[in-house]
Protein backbone atom coordinates (compact mmCIF):
# COMPACT_ATOMS: atom_id res chain seq x y z
CA UNK A 1 0.00 0.00 0.00
CA UNK A 2 1.42 3.35 -1.00
CA UNK A 3 2.11 5.79 1.84
CA UNK A 4 3.82 9.08 2.62
CA UNK A 5 6.68 7.11 4.19
CA UNK A 6 7.66 5.22 1.03
CA UNK A 7 10.58 7.57 0.35
CA UNK A 8 12.29 6.64 3.63
CA UNK A 9 11.49 2.92 3.61
CA UNK A 10 13.83 0.26 2.27
CA UNK A 11 12.59 -1.68 -0.76
CA UNK A 12 12.26 -4.43 -1.62
CA UNK A 13 10.80 -5.35 1.76
CA UNK A 14 12.80 -8.40 2.86
CA UNK A 15 12.24 -8.91 6.59
CA UNK A 16 10.73 -12.02 8.15
CA UNK A 17 7.13 -11.45 9.26
CA UNK A 18 5.57 -13.50 12.07
CA UNK A 19 1.86 -13.67 12.87
CA UNK A 20 0.50 -14.81 16.23
CA UNK A 21 -3.18 -15.53 16.84
CA UNK A 22 -3.62 -15.54 20.62
CA UNK A 23 -5.43 -18.35 22.44
CA UNK A 24 -7.39 -16.48 25.11
CA UNK A 25 -7.63 -19.45 27.47
CA UNK A 26 -5.12 -20.58 30.11
CA UNK A 27 -3.94 -23.26 27.63
CA UNK A 28 -2.26 -20.50 25.59
CA UNK A 29 -2.18 -22.63 22.44
CA UNK A 30 -1.26 -19.65 20.29
CA UNK A 31 -1.01 -20.13 16.53
CA UNK A 32 2.35 -18.79 15.32
CA UNK A 33 3.53 -18.79 11.72
CA UNK A 34 6.16 -16.84 9.79
CA UNK A 35 7.12 -16.12 6.23
CA UNK A 36 10.00 -14.49 4.40
CA UNK A 37 9.00 -12.22 1.53
CA UNK A 38 9.82 -13.17 -2.04
CA UNK A 39 11.73 -10.02 -2.96
CA UNK A 40 11.13 -10.74 -6.66
CA UNK A 41 7.38 -10.45 -6.12
CA UNK A 42 5.81 -7.09 -6.91
CA UNK A 43 4.03 -7.37 -3.54
CA UNK A 44 7.26 -6.40 -1.78
CA UNK A 45 8.57 -3.77 -4.20
CA UNK A 46 8.07 -0.02 -3.81
CA UNK A 47 4.37 0.55 -4.56
CA UNK A 48 3.69 2.02 -8.00
CA UNK A 49 -0.07 2.12 -7.50
CA UNK A 50 -2.29 2.70 -4.47
CA UNK A 51 -2.20 -1.01 -3.58
CA UNK A 52 0.19 -3.88 -4.25
CA UNK A 53 -0.98 -7.45 -4.73
CA UNK A 54 -1.65 -9.01 -1.32
CA UNK A 55 0.72 -11.64 -0.01
CA UNK A 56 1.23 -13.56 3.22
CA UNK A 57 0.23 -16.88 4.76
CA UNK A 58 -2.93 -18.05 2.97
CA UNK A 59 -3.46 -21.05 5.26
CA UNK A 60 -2.54 -19.38 8.55
CA UNK A 61 -5.71 -20.49 10.32
CA UNK A 62 -8.96 -21.95 8.93
CA UNK A 63 -11.81 -19.45 8.94
CA UNK A 64 -14.23 -22.25 9.88
CA UNK A 65 -12.38 -22.74 13.18
CA UNK A 66 -12.59 -19.05 14.05
CA UNK A 67 -16.32 -19.14 13.32
CA UNK A 68 -16.91 -22.13 15.63
CA UNK A 69 -18.74 -21.34 18.84
CA UNK A 70 -16.48 -21.60 21.89
CA UNK A 71 -13.15 -21.58 20.05
CA UNK A 72 -10.26 -20.35 22.24
CA UNK A 73 -9.24 -17.54 19.89
CA UNK A 74 -12.39 -15.41 20.00
CA UNK A 75 -13.84 -14.16 23.29
CA UNK A 76 -16.62 -11.57 23.48
CA UNK A 77 -16.39 -11.09 19.69
CA UNK A 78 -12.72 -10.10 20.07
CA UNK A 79 -9.55 -11.77 18.83
CA UNK A 80 -5.95 -10.67 19.12
CA UNK A 81 -3.38 -10.95 16.36
CA UNK A 82 0.17 -9.74 16.85
CA UNK A 83 2.47 -9.15 13.90
CA UNK A 84 6.21 -9.07 14.36
CA UNK A 85 8.51 -7.71 11.67
CA UNK A 86 11.90 -9.21 12.47
CA UNK A 87 14.65 -6.76 11.51
CA UNK A 88 17.21 -9.10 13.10
CA UNK A 89 17.23 -12.86 12.94
CA UNK A 90 15.28 -14.00 15.98
CA UNK A 91 15.68 -17.77 16.48
CA UNK A 92 12.40 -19.67 16.08
CA UNK A 93 12.66 -21.04 19.62
CA UNK A 94 12.53 -17.46 20.99
CA UNK A 95 9.38 -16.41 19.09
CA UNK A 96 6.92 -17.28 21.91
CA UNK A 97 9.02 -15.19 24.33
CA UNK A 98 9.33 -12.26 21.90
CA UNK A 99 5.59 -12.34 21.15
CA UNK A 100 4.82 -12.28 24.89
CA UNK A 101 6.61 -8.96 25.42
CA UNK A 102 4.52 -5.89 26.10
CA UNK A 103 4.28 -4.05 22.75
CA UNK A 104 4.08 -0.76 24.66
CA UNK A 105 7.69 -1.11 25.78
CA UNK A 106 10.18 0.99 23.82
CA UNK A 107 12.03 -0.98 21.14
CA UNK A 108 15.39 -0.67 22.88
CA UNK A 109 13.88 -2.13 26.08
CA UNK A 110 12.38 -5.04 24.13
CA UNK A 111 15.74 -5.66 22.44
CA UNK A 112 17.50 -5.64 25.84
CA UNK A 113 15.00 -8.14 27.24
CA UNK A 114 15.44 -10.41 24.22
CA UNK A 115 19.23 -10.23 24.55
CA UNK A 116 18.99 -11.15 28.26
CA UNK A 117 16.70 -14.07 27.45
CA UNK A 118 19.18 -15.34 24.83
CA UNK A 119 22.00 -15.07 27.39
CA UNK A 120 19.90 -16.81 30.06
CA UNK A 121 19.12 -19.71 27.73
CA UNK A 122 22.75 -19.99 26.63
CA UNK A 123 23.85 -20.07 30.28
CA UNK A 124 21.21 -22.68 31.05
CA UNK A 125 22.46 -24.81 28.14
CA UNK A 126 26.06 -24.38 29.27
CA UNK A 127 25.18 -25.41 32.83
CA UNK A 128 23.49 -28.57 31.52
CA UNK A 129 26.60 -29.54 29.56
CA UNK A 130 28.80 -29.12 32.65
CA UNK A 131 26.68 -31.42 34.80
CA UNK A 132 27.97 -34.99 35.10
CA UNK A 133 25.74 -37.67 33.50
Amino acid sequence: MRSLNDQILKFPFNYKVTFCLFDQTPAQGHIIDSFRPDIKSSSFQRPRMDMNIGSGIPKFFPLEMIQQEGNPYVRDDTMFIKILVDFGDTPKILLPYVLSLNPGLPTHVQQTLIKREVERREQQQSDKQLQPP
